[in-house]
């Protein structure tokens, strides 16, 4: 019996693949917990659409990335962090500061887009990575200066 699974089914597939089935398995666990559709041609139809949808989504958002990171990419950002003598500052630099600092440039990018190599708890200049998508990545320089 061919199904079309609804959901994630461990072991079987992901969601919208077609896959062969044992009648019973089919049946009595995936139609019946609403895991799988039978597969008809109305239903592999739907299926087909959905993929393409998403297909054109996940091509406009790598678009998307790849646009802000020529636009981010090798530009310098100044942070401002409270600090002491010697040039140490009193905490550390965190991604939710960095975001910030993107944030009030003009870049809408998450602290969980902003990766850290070591924590930044001295003035300077630091190269720091900004993860835009699982395929596309860019480097900025953030300079901090202490108040």
């Amino acid at each position: 019996m061919k199904v079309i699974l609804l959901q994630d089914v461990k072991g079987l597939g992901k969601a919208n693949d077609v896959v062969e089935v044992n009648d019973g398995y089919g049946r009595n666990f995936l139609l019946k917990k609403k895991l799988a559709r039978e597969s008809s041609a109305a239903n592999l139809n739907d299926v087909k659409m959905k993929k393409g949808a998403e297909a054109e989504l996940a091509k406009r958002a790598l678009e998307a990335a790849n646009e802000t990171a020529g636009k981010l990419g090798g530009k310098s950002f100044v942070v401002k962090a409270k600090g002491g003598e010697g040039g140490k500052l009193y905490g550390a630099v965190t991604n939710a500061d960095i975001s910030e600092v993107l944030k009030a440039n003009g870049f809408d990018i998450e602290k969980k887009q902003v990766v850290i190599k070591d924590a930044i708890k001295n003035v300077g200049t630091y190269g720091v990575r900004i993860k835009l998508h699982p395929k596309v990545s860019c480097e900025i320089n953030i300079e901090v200066e202490a108040q």
